[in-house]
């Protein structure tokens, strides 16, 4: 064989392997993508119900909680559950807020609600903040962004709010101890 063929032959396989490789790459990115979308939609889930529960808590319970509180964490849970500026990290920080320190007597079941849902929430903008860091990550590298691979989808943004896990609970009553 001549060194012309042997030349074509390595050519052949580094194109071939290109080919493999971009092919596992966009397979591997259609399931970021859908794993990213999956975990907002479990995130995205578990702020709107910590939005009902804290407009539940304004409505129900004025009184324990006080009435300009009250209306405080009414309008921090209508913002949340539809962002009028359309930054939402800024009002699930404010809904958060409200939502610390609560006064006692309030009832267990909600502030049991309250805590679970807290921690869930924690959960699951990690599992989403897992899903977008790893989809930068491989969107970012060299050959992938040579060969253009995804390059007219957006990427995706991290969700980053104020849900210290230890502050919520001891919050909600459940860090507290028990007499």
């Amino acid at each position: 064989m001549t060194p012309d063929v042997w030349l074509l032959y390595a050519v052949a396989a580094v194109v071939a392997f290109l080919a493999l490789w971009a092919g596992w790459t966009l397979t591997r990115l259609r399931r970021l993508e859908v794993r990213a979308a999956r975990a907002w939609t479990v995130l995205d889930t578990q702020l709107q119900r910590r939005a009902a529960l804290a407009a539940e808590l304004a409505r129900e319970h004025a009184d324990a909680v006080g009435e300009a509180r009250a209306a405080r964490l009414a309008t921090a849970a209508r913002d949340a559950r539809a962002v009028p500026a359309g930054d939402r990290e800024l009002a699930e920080n404010a809904l958060g807020r409200e939502l610390r320190d609560l006064p006692p007597g309030l009832p267990v079941a909600l502030l049991a609600d309250l805590d679970g849902t807290a921690t869930r929430i924690g959960l699951a903008r990690r599992f989403y903040n897992d899903a977008v860091r790893d989809t930068h990550l491989l969107r970012t590298r060299r050959l992938t962004g040579l060969l253009r691979l995804h390059a007219s989808r957006p990427l995706p943004r991290f969700f980053d709010i104020e849900d210290d896990l230890r502050e919520a609970s001891s919050a909600t009553g459940a860090g507290r101890a028990r007499p």
